[in-house]
């Protein structure tokens, strides 16, 4: 008989130790063990939370801030990596699952990097990663597009698993893709961004685009967002004297989990660091599709037809034999979706 998993989830709002990759694994580590003293089978942390968030495109010229995207490139990390396998071994000393968002250096470009997801599983195994398919206004001066390979549901412990960072959970379709996977957990990562326009309440729509997506999609959404730190402003403050009054405003970031009926689960958090916990039961997901399963019952795939591009993109391709000193790829495999009327009933 079907019976769904039933766990408690952690979301970690924090800041990072700003551009110390080192530093912030070692505090994510620490986090993770906090986490799972306090009974955490899955910790999710913000975007791009190793080692930190270019804030400096929303405050300054491109040129100026260019110097900053060399520190930041210097900074990143690959995916796989040491600094990443610090994070997999705190998973695995605390049993728990991590969904972590770090800027990944790519292994071909010192001019790319990209705001990754990196999952991993409680035996301390990189399970995958994704990378943001489209970076918000401002960050395209630092991030590159990722591609369908890596818009991937997870079959876990704690019940079928995605994720997406901040502006995707915006994206109807990289949403759908996932709940055509079955998705049932919902990672969505965020950074506090204060610098939004004037009339703009980011931490409520990071509530609202959870509840959007855990409304609809019958499951349950995971929100970790950053915070600004006294560092992070200090920094920026030597970028422009304007910082300090930008990077302060309040109701910036908002962390908590939302349920399918679309409502929080246990507390939340607006703006300060901690972390929040939630007692999740998978089972109450079943009702709700009664009523709007829009991956089943509730849709028309004779009438819509949606598919994905799930090969992976590289700068290059061999035509003939891979030479013998070249090494394997370090992408993930095709995961190509279709949904089409013959497939479904």
């Amino acid at each position: 008989m079907l019976d769904l998993p039933k766990f408690r989830a952690a979301a970690v709002q924090a800041s990072p130790v700003f551009l110390d990759p080192d530093a912030t694994v070692a505090k994510a580590a620490a986090l993770i063990k906090e986490a799972a003293a306090n009974g955490a089978k899955i910790v999710a942390f913000p975007e791009v939370f190793v080692p930190g968030y270019p804030y400096w495109n929303w405050i300054t010229d491109p040129v100026t801030g260019s110097a900053w995207f060399e520190k930041l490139a210097k900074a990143s990390i690959l995916v796989p990596g040491p600094e990443i396998d610090v994070v997999r071994q705190a998973a695995r000393d605390a049993g728990a699952y991590v969904v972590i968002g770090v800027n990944e250096r790519s292994p071909v470009s010192l001019g790319a990097i990209f705001n990754t997801l990196v999952f991993i599983g409680p035996d301390g195994e990189l399970l995958g990663k994704h990378r943001k398919l489209v970076p918000t206004w401002a960050e395209k001066l630092t991030w590159t597009g990722g591609d369908g390979s890596s818009l991937k549901v997870y079959d876990t412990a704690v019940g079928p698993l995605g994720a997406l960072a901040c502006g995707e959970n915006t994206n109807t379709l990289a949403r759908f893709s996932l709940l055509a996977q079955g998705e049932l957990v919902h990672v969505a990562s965020y950074i506090s961004l204060p610098v939004a326009p004037p009339e703009y309440d980011m931490a409520e729509a990071i509530k609202l685009r959870a509840i959007a997506h855990s409304f609809e999609g019958k499951l349950f959404t995971i929100v970790s967002c950053s915070t600004v730190s006294e560092e992070i402003i200090t920094a920026m403050e030597s970028v422009t004297p304007q910082a300090r009054k930008l990077l302060q405003r309040k109701s910036s970031a908002f962390s908590g989990i939302i349920g399918p009926d679309g409502r929080v689960v246990g507390n939340s958090l607006i703006d300060d660091e901690g972390i929040v916990y939630a007692d999740i039961d998978l089972n109450r997901c079943i009702q709700p599709k009664q009523m709007h399963d829009i991956v089943g019952h509730y849709n028309r795939f004779d009438v819509f037809n949606f598919s994905v591009n799930g090969r992976p993109l590289a700068p290059m391709t061999w035509a003939g034999e891979r030479p013998t000193n070249e090494p394997e790829a370090l992408e993930l495999p095709d995961h190509s979706l279709s949904v089409k009327a013959a497939n479904q009933n």
